[in-house]
């Protein structure tokens, strides 16, 4: 496949920056945000699961949507920790405000999964198990990763040697202010963008030009597309309400289907939107790691339109 290097204007910049702490809840917008090795700092930490130990997430539990969340602003500071007052803070309708330590809690959870992946989490204890279960109206518990003895790997045949939390399979999530707005000029009634949940929101670019982006650079750090968004039953899901409709994947299925965007491929109902994105200096020590709003997003490497469409 084709590659041209771009040049040295840059054609887009960062305009938001997101981060979902707890898997399918809402998330936190931010003027910066430092990068680990699994992505934004906090981002996809905390799982709320069944009494299995399996998953929820809004595709069987909308009403995640309207959980919010809330962490220290110096929580995403560079090489900030977490002192015995930090608290992670979680609210919904009708429920009491519930405080998270953010001290690593020494109860732990075997039997935790995620998709394909299983293995053990930190548990945060019966004040958080009682509060999602109430709100949830069924057994539920609130984990989170263990990075001291837990790898999720980021699928080999994409990036190879990059790792998650809790994400569904990527880093960071990256989208155009004009992927959406194409988008919505399509729709009778235009939606938002936490319907897609990125990390990243770029503007100044064409629509949908992030599909062919192969390599950028955002400040000193850069960043791989490996792989375009397939899209769930979440962008259906109304954000303020939990209320799911048919759209848009409706609309996305008229032009971002797998058949009319990879017509040589099998056959499969997905429609995408958004580029998956892992950053090459994840695992590097030494070095600040921090994006923030209004970033310059330097293109050097991307896919031809024309190869894109063959």
């Amino acid at each position: 496949m084709a590659e041209f290097d771009g040049g040295a204007a840059a054609p887009a910049m960062v305009t938001s920056i997101f981060v979902y702490p707890i898997k399918s809840c809402r998330g936190i917008a931010l003027s910066h945000a430092p990068i680990s090795s699994t992505g934004f700092r906090w981002d996809r930490q905390w799982l709320v699961v069944n009494s299995k130990g399996r998953a929820y997430t809004q595709r069987v539990e909308p009403k995640l949507a309207l959980v919010e969340v809330e962490l220290p602003n110096e929580a995403f500071s560079e090489g900030w920790e977490p002192t015995k007052n930090s608290y992670l803070v979680i609210r919904a309708p009708g429920m009491d405000m519930l405080k998270i330590p953010l001290a690593i809690p020494s109860e732990t959870a075997d039997g935790v999964s995620v998709w394909d992946w299983s293995g053990s989490a930190f548990d945060e204890g019966t004040d958080a198990s009682n509060w999602f279960s109430k709100y949830l109206g069924k057994p539920s518990r609130l984990v989170r990763f263990n990075e001291g003895s837990e790898i999720r790997a980021v699928h080999p045949d994409y990036a190879r040697g990059y790792k998650i939390m809790f994400s569904d399979g990527y880093p960071f999530l990256l989208l155009s202010q004009g992927s959406l707005d194409s988008l919505n000029a399509l729709l009778k009634e235009p939606i938002p963008v936490n319907r897609f949940r990125p990390n990243i929101l770029v503007d100044g670019c064409e629509p949908f030009s992030e599909d062919l982006w192969t390599e950028i650079r955002i400040g000193n750090l850069a960043f791989h597309g490996v792989k375009l968004c397939d899209r769930c039953k979440v962008p259906t899901i109304n954000q303020e309400t939990a209320v799911a409709g048919p759209e848009p994947t409706e609309t996305l299925r008229k032009f971002r289907s797998n058949e009319l965007l990879f017509p040589n491929r099998k056959k499969q109902k997905k429609v995408y939107f958004g580029q998956n994105l892992v950053c090459t200096e994840s695992h590097t020590q030494g070095m600040e790691k921090t994006i923030k709003v209004g970033d310059p997003i330097y293109v050097v490497k991307a896919v031809s339109p024309a190869d894109a469409a063959a």
